[in-house]
């Protein structure tokens, strides 16, 4: 008895081929719709589905391959007599091999399919077949990615079946590609149908890049990008130039893509080292929003990764050609100043489209901890400076709300305990991170301390949460900073607040705070 094959694909990459060879040696294959014309018109056997089931297809195709004789001849256990003879009692002929992949649901719902669109392509048949076929592995060989058609033809032509080994495998690789098409309908009837928080996340991600190490090279790492994928994101960058990405260059890079997505008003060059903002600047060009993120702080930018939001021009890319830059990103750069930057062996130059930032808010932050997953929506909050509150005597001024809005918008992305100081521009002091805030705010006020004093005239502060004691405002004051932004909340605001009245700052309550931990 001839052995047969059940073919039915959306995607028609190299099945003529793949079931030439088949034929060549003498399988009978079994195939539906377009699947099927696309064989015939090349001049392939086939048998159509409903030859086999005795049933037509109907329903729009809702339901052809639904049926016992295709089932029980993928389901049925060759090492089992019962089942053989029911096989043989029902005339169902075992099929030993299924090529089948599914309905472009991604895809569809990539291109912004309505409703209607969306349901017609949850696949039901499709995923069965593949299914039955996976569970018996043990006698059937079952296919959904074209790359593995050249293994399992190679087996078929050297020994007229496949092994165990590779079986088993495809096996596996069906049981993953529909658990991860069941996580994307899952996930978007969740969001068309469903309010509040599922009882079960459903999250897939597709393997973008296996690293060489993780964090540290005695840690394994690879890098996996959202099922659903952001446009506005490391993973979908173009990358122009410099070696593969590793773990933490991902990890930066992504940090600093969130950084200079909440700058958008002007031309903007954001610096990140260890995922904390090293140098923020903006202008009215790029070039001298570079200097002023140089500025800031032109040691600890040295091996950084920079995002500008412009088109890198000649006159900045031959500014940052002079430095040491793991990574630069930006919408675009102009042909000349690619030239000068690819000049650096070892840096790495992307592209990300910029236009595309809306939507990347959209996603959820998931991270890992021992036995589970934290997933919560990102800090997106947009803030109104006009619900702020002065909270001291002492009114800002107009140039030192700018500043003190420059500031807020940069501290959200420095580790807490974070405080920054900044003039309206480009930041001055970073104090990332420390387990107490005067802590913090030493750090802060010492770099601003070695900038010029012109630099320094006008500096504000902000602190990511508010001060649970005035001896943050006693350093401050020592820093020589005229204004101060914080969430406010303390049961010891009045403190605070009297400590800036007595040196005469003035200071904005936002009743927001920005934890980064």
């Amino acid at each position: 008895m001839s052995k047969r094959a059940l073919i039915s694909v959306s995607d028609k990459t190299g099945i003529v081929e793949f079931a030439q060879k088949l034929r060549e040696q003498d399988w009978e294959i079994i195939s539906t719709g377009g699947t099927k014309s696309a064989l015939s018109e090349a001049g392939i056997e086939t048998i159509a589905i409903d030859q086999v089931t005795g049933f037509p297809e109907m329903m729009d195709g809702r339901v052809k391959t639904l049926h016992p004789l295709i089932h029980g001849a993928l389901l049925g256990r060759r090492d089992l007599k019962t089942h053989m003879d029911a096989m043989r009692k029902h005339n169902i002929e075992p099929i030993d091999l299924v090529v089948v992949n599914l309905y472009p649901f991604k895809e569809t719902l990539l291109a912004g399919g309505n409703q209607e669109d969306m349901i017609e392509k949850i696949d039901i048949g499709g995923p069965s077949m593949l299914r039955s076929a996976a569970k018996n592995h043990a006698s059937v060989a079952v296919l959904i990615d074209p790359a593995d058609y050249e293994v399992v033809l190679t087996e078929i032509t050297e020994t007229g079946e496949t092994t165990l080994e590779t079986r088993q495998k495809l096996a596996a690789k069906v049981f993953r590609h529909t658990a991860a098409y069941d996580a994307l309908i899952a996930g978007y009837l969740t969001e068309q149908f469903f309010e509040g928080k599922p009882e079960k996340l459903t999250l897939t991600y597709d393997l973008k890049q296996s690293m060489r190490y993780g964090e540290n090279p005695q840690q394994d790492a690879d890098f996996y990008e959202s099922g659903l994928p952001s446009l506005y994101s490391v993973a979908r960058s173009i990358q122009l130039h410099g070696k593969e990405l590793s773990y933490n260059n991902v990890r930066d890079a992504d940090a600093a893509l969130q950084i200079a997505r909440d700058f958008d008003e002007k031309p903007t060059v954001v610096a990140l080292k260890h995922m904390n903002p090293c140098g923020i600047g903006i202008a009215d060009n790029i070039e001298l929003a570079w200097d002023y993120a140089f500025e800031a702080d032109p040691i600890s930018i040295f091996g950084g990764i920079i995002v500008l939001n412009r088109e890198v021009d000649l006159a900045t890319a031959k500014k940052m050609s002079k430095i040491f830059l793991e990574i630069i990103i930006a919408p675009s750069y102009a042909a000349d100043a690619l030239v000068v930057l690819e000049k650096k062996k070892n840096i790495r130059i992307l592209t990300v489209d910029f236009t595309e930032k809306a939507r990347s808010e959209i996603f959820p932050m998931v991270t890992g901890v021992l036995g589970g997953l934290l997933v919560q929506n990102q800090d997106v909050l947009i803030e109104n400076p006009d619900d702020w509150v002065v909270a001291t005597k002492v009114q800002p001024t107009e140039t030192q709300m700018k500043a003190l809005g420059f500031a807020w918008k940069a501290v959200k992305f420095v580790k807490s305990n974070g405080i920054i100081v900044t003039n309206d521009h480009q930041t001055l002091g970073v104090g990332p991170g420390q387990t107490n805030r005067v802590g913090s705010v030493k750090i802060a006020l010492e770099a601003t301390a070695e900038k010029p004093v012109e630099t320094q005239t006008g500096a504000v502060l902000a602190s990511d949460a508010f001060f649970p004691f005035a001896d943050n405002v006693d350093e401050i004051a020592k820093g020589g900073i005229t204004a101060i932004i914080q969430p406010g909340g303390s049961i010891r605001d009045k403190e605070v607040i009297d400590a800036c009245d007595k040196y005469g700052i003035a200071m904005v309550f936002t009743g927001v705070r920005h934890f980064r931990h």
